[in-house]
């Protein structure tokens, strides 16, 4: 059974100027893939490359075409594939993450299933997925609070010179329970000074503190953190399974992203071997279309926490897909991803 690819490009904007600590945009560059099959069936994919990675547009657009003579021959042949991918593109998780999405897609509607129920999960475990504020002015972060009413968790993104400022900011403007990305913002010595400011706003867990390499760093910070019961993620220093025993220990849970993993499979050997260390599992996003969202929201029945607003943070979503309802996330009940274009 002869598989076709066909790509496509495309850019999404969001509502307000997108700001971390390592920058800002407002316009993404995406390319979407559909793996077509002999009956016509078609499988559908996102590539969400991001810089921090080394990637692009480009480099998708040129690892596509790379991995055109690796489609397998037989798409339920999935692990299979995955591993060739891997073993072609292994620096582009981006443009794998969005073929892995397709050939899933693909098996379901030959099937007639979902995926969530391929997999044999419950949808009704998805955990409530947070709503992302990021840096700006105070003004500004007000009206995004705002916005963001209909979510019953914030997360809130850190790493300057003013963060107790941003969080006393949004601590005035809700009571909402808050989660807090610093993107690998601070230094050690300024994470253990973060830990109790952050407690004293009522944070649930820090994300990222330091830069991704600097573990000895995490061990420091962690010790502090615990102390103050406050979990520590890591995000930039977890990118497949094969990093998680280094980090246990250093850390109490993972984010899991397509875009740097590279597969829904390597996502689900990650959930695995991070619940085999006793580690919080959560699922995050680039910013992304439906498309992409609802391809990892597929796995959120197993995880305990989710930022899956990618689409919600934008303007221009050209697909449906999974939903979120005051936060629920909800999978669709079509064969396949359940995406469709608009």
């Amino acid at each position: 059974m002869a598989l076709k690819l066909l790509v496509e490009q495309c850019s999404i904007t969001t509502r307000h100027p997108f700001v971390i600590a390592r920058g800002s945009t407002n316009g993404y560059k995406r390319a979407w893939v559909r793996l077509v099959d002999s009956d016509g069936l078609e499988g559908w994919g996102e590539a969400d490359p991001s810089s921090f990675y080394g990637e692009s547009l480009e480099t998708v657009l040129a690892g596509f075409e790379r991995l055109r003579s690796h489609l397998p021959s037989d798409p339920f042949a999935i692990e299979a594939a995955e591993a060739r991918w891997e073993q072609a593109l292994p620096r582009n998780g981006a443009a794998r993450a969005a073929l892995s999405a397709a050939l899933h897609d693909l098996v379901g509607k030959r099937l007639g299933q979902p995926v969530w129920r391929l997999w044999g999960l419950d949808p009704q475990k998805a955990p409530l997925s947070s709503f992302t504020i990021g840096l700006d002015t105070p003004d500004k972060m007000r009206e995004k609070v705002r916005e963001a009413g209909q979510y019953p968790i914030l997360k809130i993104k850190l790493g300057t010179d003013g963060d107790e400022e941003i969080l006393r900011t949004i601590r005035d403007a809700t009571d909402k329970p808050i989660r807090v990305d610093a993107n690998a913002g601070w230094t050690v010595a300024r994470a253990k000074e973060m830990i109790p400011v952050l407690k004293g706003f009522g944070v649930e867990f820090l994300e990222q503190p330091l830069v991704p390499e600097d573990l000895e760093g995490l061990d420091d910070v962690h010790r502090v953190a615990s102390r103050h019961q406050l979990p520590v993620v890591v995000d930039e220093s977890c990118i497949v399974a094969a990093d998680i025993p280094r980090l246990a220990g250093r850390v109490d849970g993972i984010n899991i992203k397509l875009a740097k993993c590279g597969s829904l499979r390597e996502a689900l050997r990650m959930i695995a071997t991070a619940r085999a260390h006793g580690m919080l599992v959560m699922v995050g996003c680039m910013i992304e279309t439906s498309l992409g969202i609802t391809a990892a929201a597929h796995f959120t029945p197993l995880v305990d926490a989710a930022d899956l607003d990618g689409a919600a943070l934008t303007v221009d979503d050209p697909f449906t897909g999974a939903t979120i309802e005051q936060g629920q996330i909800r999978l669709p009940t079509e064969p396949g991803l359940g995406v469709k274009r608009r």
